[in-house]
């Protein structure tokens, strides 16, 4: 009963073997295939490489000295395009095996001299069929946890979006600032040939900046007249809560500096630890840039919404003391020449 479930087990496993003697070939076919494996042999080592290519294999018994080509150099092309399949090494003589070097190079996992007896070769099958099994099973409980790993996070962002969400509904004023915000940075960080992993921080961190606000007073948030140097410094707690917000989960870790600093300014007069020039991450700085701008083009209880004129000019004056000189040039040659890409992320709001 042991030894036939064993033998279903094997089933599940492909052997490929490449000999260019028929014999061999033939001799492997009985063994293994008595032992349960599934059995696949090729005299044309190219021809084999193409089976391999298409179809798929668990381990390959190989031939060292063949013709067109030798043994490593079937593995050299082998090893191209498959780097996970597990290589049996077989040899007339064992003066004949290659160099260890290059077993090892190529990965290869064992080898053993040709014998009219296959125990060694099936003791050492056998023990790769195992090594496959517990890579196979590894592989498997990793895309278990990464599955498991993926459904925690998105629930979180899905947490973390309704937080953001119910900031901009507790006030109207704000509401589609972080959207608009995300969108004007990817616009700037585009134009400034921003890589791609630096394109995604800044959409995601953009898109959460002010989550931290969730954490102020709406007597503060919602004051609709200028606030007193008390309520000043509560609203500057809030890149700190966002922060602390953000930080238990690792898809946020590379967005945490540009939420923390985003209200840091130039001169160094900015919060909350006061960082100067490029002692500011260059993230925030940017978001820094086009935060101030959607803040000047949109309504607030105190004041109408400032024309595109005036907050170009209110943005020129920022240079250098709120915000980066470089970045503020870019912004407003996006807003001189091309402003009907800004104008469709407004009018979508």
């Amino acid at each position: 009963m042991r030894k036939n479930m064993k033998t279903n087990q094997n089933l599940n496993y492909n052997i490929v073997a490449v000999d260019d003697e028929i014999g061999i070939l033939d001799s492997l076919s009985i063994v293994l295939k008595k032992a349960g494996y599934n059995f696949t042999g090729f005299t044309n080592p190219v021809e084999a490489i193409e089976h391999i290519k298409d179809g798929h294999f668990d381990l390959l018994i190989l031939d060292y000295m063949m013709t067109p080509l030798h043994g490593d150099q079937v593995v050299e092309e082998i090893r191209k395009f498959n780097k996970d399949l597990y290589i049996l090494l077989l040899t007339g003589h064992r003066d004949l095996v290659p160099p260890i070097e290059t077993v090892k190079r190529l990965d290869i996992q064992g080898y053993c001299e040709k014998s009219d007896k296959f125990d060694q070769l099936l003791l050492l099958i056998e023990s790769g069929i195992k090594s496959i099994a517990q890579v196979q099973t590894i592989k498997k409980i990793n895309t278990e946890l990464t599955e498991t790993y993926n459904k925690l996070e998105r629930a979180y962002l899905e947490s973390v979006e309704t937080l953001r969400l119910t900031v901009e509904a507790k006030d109207p004023y704000t509401k589609g600032h972080s959207d608009r915000v995300s969108k004007l940075s990817i616009l700037l960080g585009n134009k400034i040939d921003l890589p791609k992993e630096d394109l995604k921080i800044l959409s995601v961190g953009s898109l959460f900046h002010d989550i931290g606000k969730i954490g102020i007073s709406d007597n503060v948030l919602l004051k609709p007249t200028r606030l007193s140097d008390e309520e000043f410094e509560e609203i500057k707690k809030h890149p700190s809560i966002g922060v602390n917000i953000l930080n238990n989960s690792t898809m946020f870790k590379d967005c945490l500096p540009l939420i923390k600093h985003h209200h840091e300014k130039y001169n160094g007069t900015g919060y909350p630890d006061g960082l100067k020039g490029e002692n500011i991450p260059f993230l925030a700085r940017l978001v820094a840039v086009v935060d101030t701008f959607d803040a000047m083009s949109s309504s607030r209880p105190y004041r109408d919404a400032l024309s595109l004129q005036i907050a170009k000019s209110e943005l020129e004056k920022c240079i250098n003391t709120q915000l980066d000189p470089t970045l503020v040039t870019e912004f407003l040659d996006i807003l001189n020449n091309n402003y009907e890409e800004v104008l469709k992320i407004y009018q979508a709001y």
